[in-house]
């Protein structure tokens, strides 16, 4: 499980779908008071798994630890 690696929400292309909440079995996303998806266990994303931002239609998923 990843320590420096999770996702992060750019809430100017999240749509509030929920792909990614639903997506995710590893509990990593809540839905937050603001209605967008929210990461509250980061330490729970499995490191390169990538599987809710190929599922996110806007791109709004990217991940703190990558080397851009």
């Amino acid at each position: 499980m990843a320590k420096n690696w999770y996702p992060i929400i750019d809430h100017d292309k999240c749509i509030q779908c929920y792909q990614c909440v639903n997506f995710c079995t590893h509990d990593v996303y809540t839905i937050g008071d603001d209605g967008f998806p929210l990461v509250i266990n980061p330490d729970n994303c499995v490191e390169f798994c990538r599987g809710c931002q190929k599922i996110c239609d806007n791109d709004a998923i990217s991940y703190f630890g990558d080397n851009k």
